[in-house]
């Protein structure tokens, strides 16, 4: 046997994924190299470790067991790492994260500088929507969540990050784009909404609901950006979080229309089980946010209040 850790590696990721195109996504390589590694691992056992069914991938039980010795392997370097990292007084360990797809244009800038400061920090983020974020909170598989609305069946503690601020857009092309918008007037627009459970959508339902606004003509998506680019192309009107239309309205692709009783203005929120005990990295972590969190914002969202 002549294995690489690399090989493991990909393996592993094969076996997660049950394809050899997304593991080279996910693993930032090409789909032709995941292959190679993939074919020089089985080289090295008489015995198949996958099969291809039709178009599909399927890992065989031999497969399964090699890539349950691959991963007590792969564990066993990071451990040797993380000791090392320990023996020199440095930080080391995962810092698991799950937020909420709008908050991706805020959550990097409050881990940059921590990062790169520990640089034995295994940082691991899952974007998602709402509801996947409260289940990884549920499970206990994250360490910190980041929200805006917080769920109350949940014990949670909490670090209030920064202000989120919602608005009335539509598209700079709108035939609407060069007049005023009555509340009035907004049922008779076509208005595109986020999915269910989504936090943007509860609040565009709230406004709605309490200026008496009926709305016939919906569109659903599934993502801030997916929104953002129906409103840009001129498909309808959106109510949208500020930090994700920054671009867009400096381009001048979309307009806020102003409205009373807008913006909509909610927190985002750094969340954790109460009941938790924090790792020293995510101990550390929540440490630093403490500390720097208004640095961060005076750095990267002073832009905010000029809306």
């Amino acid at each position: 046997m002549n294995y690489t850790l690399h090989q493991l590696q990909v393996f592993l990721k094969i076996t997660e994924l049950k394809s050899i195109t997304k593991a080279a996504e996910e693993l930032h390589l090409t789909q032709p190299a995941v292959s190679i590694q993939l074919k020089n691992f089985q080289n090295q056992f008489s015995i198949p470790l996958t099969e291809v069914v039709g178009r599909q991938l399927f890992v065989t039980d031999f497969g399964q067991e090699i890539a349950q010795a691959a991963q007590k392997i792969i564990d066993e370097v990071e451990a040797i790492n993380y000791k090392t990292l320990a023996y020199k007084g440095e930080l080391f360990g995962k810092l698991k994260i799950s937020i909420v797809s709008t908050a991706k244009y805020a959550m990097p800038y409050f881990l940059t500088d921590f990062i790169e400061n520990n640089k034995g920090v295994d940082l691991q983020i899952d974007v998602t929507n709402k509801s996947s974020v409260i289940r990884n909170l549920e499970n206990n598989e994250i360490d910190f969540a980041m929200v805006s609305t917080i769920p109350e069946h949940l014990k949670l503690d909490r670090i209030p990050l920064m202000k989120n601020k919602l608005y009335f857009v539509g598209s700079s092309n709108s035939r609407y784009a060069n007049e005023k918008i009555a509340k009035k007037n907004i049922h008779k627009l076509p208005l595109i909404f986020r999915e269910q459970g989504s936090a943007t959508r509860l609040a565009m339902e709230q406004f709605l609901e309490q200026n008496d606004i009926a709305n016939t003509k919906k569109m659903t998506l599934t993502s801030n950006e997916a929104t953002k680019q129906a409103v840009v192309a001129d498909l309808g009107f959106s109510i949208l979080p500020l930090i994700g239309i920054k671009n867009a309205l400096a381009n001048k692709d979309l307009q806020i229309y102003p409205l009373k009783g807008l913006p909509i203005v909610t927190d985002w929120n750094l969340v954790w089980l109460s009941s938790k005990k924090l790792s020293p990295t995510a101990a550390a972590f929540k440490e630093y946010i403490l500390t720097h969190k208004q640095k961060i914002i005076e750095t990267h969202f002073s832009w905010f209040e000029s809306y």
